[in-house]
């Protein structure tokens, strides 16, 4: 069973390749892409299998979760600061 929290990493600079499961980047044109009352605001790497996915700017505050859209994959988890917070099962 995972922790109840996970360090979230951040990168600098957009290198695909460096993508590692809990690694987040934020765009560079935050806010200007998605729906305009929640847009996409960073790339996170599920902190579980490492697939990428757009979140949005309440998802990057807290207020919303996210659940991994990989196939192999549905973890769902919250982001607190600089930490990953794991949904607790019910």
């Amino acid at each position: 069973m995972a922790s109840p929290l996970s360090p979230l990493q951040t990168l600098e600079n957009w290198i695909p390749e460096q993508m590692e499961p809990g690694t987040l980047f934020l765009l560079e044109n935050a806010g200007s892409l998605g729906d305009a009352r929640d847009p996409y605001w960073a790339v996170l790497a599920c902190p579980g299998c490492g697939s990428l996915g757009l979140i949005t700017r309440a998802q990057y505050a807290g207020l919303h979760s996210m659940i991994c859209g990989s196939d192999e994959c549905s973890l769902e988890y919250y982001l607190r600061g600089d930490e990953i917070e794991f949904r607790k099962p019910h």
